[in-house]
């Protein structure tokens, strides 16, 4: 029996694909996979940055060094917080005469045993950070710190917006 034209034409078509052999250009795939690998390494030196609550705004700084894991004391609206958890009350603290806040250093002391006693040592070392809008009265940031100090924190940071340097 004779082939249709269309047949013909079919069969002329799937030969042509078959004498092609596909292949993937391995030096552009090489060229992606290496933009993806520094991407990902810039974007994980940048993990440790301190996550900054919504309500407070940093002061801006040209401070160049990036924040080191430290026991962080949050200065929110009413509260002040030690790894997220309430502490004490922003009113009390200001209103009391002491300049060291009780349930801040209680709660500092408490931080620093549970890390354990050969690493409390190290703990004392690493120090705090002081989160704390730029609107926080110099009198709470004053206790805040004389309580840190008084729990044996030697080292007090800061938490600050790095600024941009300026091109002139």
């Amino acid at each position: 029996m004779k082939e249709s034209s269309r047949a013909k034409r079919m069969q002329r078509h799937h030969a042509r694909r078959a004498d092609k052999s596909a292949s993937l250009n391995m030096v552009s795939l090489m060229d992606i996979f290496t933009i993806l690998v520094f991407f990902l390494l810039v974007s994980a030196a940048n993990s440790d940055i301190l996550p900054t609550p919504k309500n407070i705004k940093l002061p801006v700084s040209t401070a160049d060094k990036l924040p080191k894991e430290n026991i962080v004391i949050i200065i929110g609206n009413n509260d002040i917080l030690i790894q997220g958890k309430k502490v004490a009350s922003i009113d009390r603290a200001i209103k009391n005469k002491q300049n060291v806040i009780m349930p801040l250093l209680v709660a500092l002391q408490k931080q620093l045993r549970a890390r354990g006693g050969k690493n409390a040592k190290k703990m004392m070392k690493k120090g705090v950070t002081i989160m704390g809008d730029k609107e926080v009265p110099y009198i709470l940031l004053k206790k805040i710190m004389i309580t840190s100090a008084a729990a044996n924190f030697a080292d007090i940071s800061l938490a600050v917006n790095k600024k941009m340097a300026d091109k002139s």
